[in-house]
């Protein structure tokens, strides 16, 4: 018996751990490697054109985590169909979009849906703070949110699940992305930031603000899983500052089925291995299953 495995909107995953969309998953080599332990990975957000993003300096590492205004750099969407093609791994692929409209998401669905016949799934990109229109602009419409979701689910019979921005008033969001039929919600992607050269008085990236990431976030995330568990009946993906097994058994607790890790890949490849180690050697100890552990903290009288 696997003491890890669980299932998000029709998927069954050896292990709640997911690769977030960002920092891998522009080359299929790179997600191939990641899924060996993960039990999930989302590719890098794509729209229908190629995207250069913004010019350097795009992150900057700092002592609580990372701060990126990479501008949704990415392939076109047909050419990262092709790369994606060389996928080998049994662990579910997701994709991550953006664009503008609800003709672009549909667009882009056709797409990898007739590319890719053994995709697992879309994440729908309406967080990204940095990119005018696109992101958490467009997730600030509830209603094109909303319709975006019912007119994809009209289109694919792959889950989608929609990731969303503490910025959002994400409890109004979420519950009008699950009447629209959404698989899943994920929480929280970056969080709006930026820092000043103090020599030289100026913004630090190019773009002057960027996405807040790494154990910065992870009470703001934590918070936000723990609010949507009771309100919400879709599964809860938590991402934001894992860097931890404490802290997936902490987003887990507070309700979320999954997780997914960013920012700490960037500094261990092997964080999946890691994480993946040790919770099967706390599930061992507590003689409990992952999904044994969602949402306990609720059950607190405190």
């Amino acid at each position: 018996m696997n003491p890890l495995e669980t299932e998000i909107g029709g998927l069954r995953m050896k292990n709640p751990l997911m690769l977030a969309s960002g920092i891998l998953g522009s080359k299929v080599h790179s997600l191939n490697l990641i899924a060996r332990d993960a039990g999930a990975v989302v590719a890098k957000s794509v729209g229908l054109e190629e995207r250069g993003g913004y010019r350097n300096p795009t992150v900057i590492n700092w002592r609580c985590g990372l701060i990126n205004a990479v501008g949704l750099a990415s392939p076109a969407a047909k050419d990262f169909a092709e790369e994606l093609k060389d996928y080998t791994n049994e662990s579910p692929l997701i994709v991550s979009l953006y664009g503008y409209s609800v003709d672009e998401f549909v667009e882009l669905v056709r797409i990898f849906d007739s590319a890719l016949p053994y995709l697992h799934g879309y994440e729908l990109n309406l967080s990204c703070p940095h990119v005018k229109g696109a992101g958490l602009d467009l997730g600030m419409d509830l209603e094109l949110s909303s319709e975006i979701v019912r007119e994809l689910k009209r289109k694919t019979s792959n889950p989608v699940f929609a990731k969303l921005s503490a910025l959002h008033d994400y409890m109004r969001l979420s519950k009008a992305l699950e009447d629209a039929g959404v698989d899943g919600i994920v929480i929280s992607n970056t969080l709006r930031g930026m820092k000043i050269d103090i020599l030289s008085g100026n913004p630090v990236l190019s773009n002057i603000s960027g996405g807040v990431s790494g154990p910065a976030i992870k009470p703001i995330a934590l918070k936000c899983v723990y609010d949507l568990y009771k309100e919400v009946e879709v599964p809860i993906i938590g991402c934001g500052g894992i860097t931890s097994f404490e802290d997936v058994l902490e987003f887990v607790m507070a309700g979320a089925k999954a997780v997914q890790i960013g920012s700490a890949v960037y500094y261990s490849r092997r964080i999946f291995y890691s994480l993946k180690e040790s919770l099967i050697a706390f599930t061992r100890a507590r003689e409990c299953t992952i999904s044994d552990l969602i949402g306990i903290a609720h059950n607190s009288t405190g």
